[in-house]
């Protein structure tokens, strides 16, 4: 069993690093591509690649990371660096495009003209490249390699866009539609950056896992033989995945040790059918008074 477990993360990790150098790569090709076709469509395009590779570099630097279990330093382990990685690639791509932005806009009072012909052929490179990265990373079953093949999938419908600008500009003279494209994939990129702060945020700041209903499963076990309330209620996610959750569960005082045990495993049970699985419980009677009696739920 070690073995398959060991086979599987080499297999994760050899994915992404796979779609990493092929993100980079081509990402280069992006950037001297923009600057030749002089398209900030695709320079943005570029950039937003490079935000990608450095995503890609910190996911598989993570998903070895995550692996190594607590020390005296990180007790929970080291899971919660991904959110470290997260803030840090989306403020990178933030100020990127502000700076694509500003080079849009201006393209916009004065519009410069575009190699459309060199677009087609980057978009159908892009198209390729991308779609290259999203055959090997389906194969995979982690929910790293899902993020990211969800990622490229993005990419290849951006390229698709285009394509499908390329061929209009070589029909028709119209450059405001490179940077109004490059608005676009700005706005996209941005909306994106947005969506990972806040969910980054809410994990920082401790919030309950959006997945896990908690009062449901507080219900439940309150309705557990012998279990008379519950106080100090925390619920909280390590990353995203990993949610724990720790309580105080007060019993009757005719209860014995063994009651005691199963009252404990059938509630690390109903925690593990909510997604929890590391749960920390406080076991106290009826006749005890806790400190922490006034805490949450």
């Amino acid at each position: 069993m070690a073995h398959d477990h060991s086979h599987h993360h080499d297999h994760t990790s050899g994915n992404i690093v796979a779609a990493f150098f092929l993100n980079l790569g081509f990402a280069i090709i992006e950037l001297v591509g923009g600057l030749l076709t002089n398209s900030v469509a695709i320079l943005s395009d570029a950039l937003h690649d490079f935000g990608d590779s450095i995503s890609l570099g910190v996911a598989w630097y993570l998903q070895r990371l995550s692996n190594k279990k607590g020390d005296l330093n990180y007790t929970y382990g080291y899971k919660r660096f991904s959110l470290l990685g997260a803030i840090f690639i989306s403020v990178v791509l933030l100020v990127g495009s502000i700076f694509v932005i500003q080079a849009a806009v201006g393209r916009l009072i004065h519009p410069e003209v575009s190699n459309a012909r060199g677009m087609f052929f980057l978009a159908i490179l892009g198209i390729l490249v991308n779609g290259a990265a999203i055959f090997r990373l389906k194969k995979g079953n982690s929910l790293n390699e899902k993020a990211v093949m969800l990622h490229f999938m993005e990419d290849v419908l951006g390229w698709i866009a285009v394509l499908i600008v390329s061929v209009v500009m070589m029909f028709v003279d119209v450059p405001v539609l490179d940077p109004i494209l490059s608005l676009g994939i700005s706005i996209w990129v941005l909306t994106n950056v947005y969506k990972n702060l806040k969910a980054s945020f809410k994990i920082l700041m401790q919030k309950v896992p959006a997945e896990v209903n908690e009062p449901k499963l507080l219900e439940k076990i309150k309705q557990l033989d012998k279990v008379r309330d519950l106080h100090d209620v925390h619920l909280w996610t390590l990353d995203g995945e990993k949610h724990i959750i720790t309580l105080h569960v007060v019993t009757c005082c005719a209860i014995t040790v063994n009651e005691l045990s199963e009252m404990k495993t059938a509630i690390r049970n109903l925690c593990k059918e909510f997604g929890i699985y590391h749960a920390t419980i406080e076991l106290e009677t009826e006749n005890e008074t806790c400190e922490f009696e006034d805490g949450c739920c």
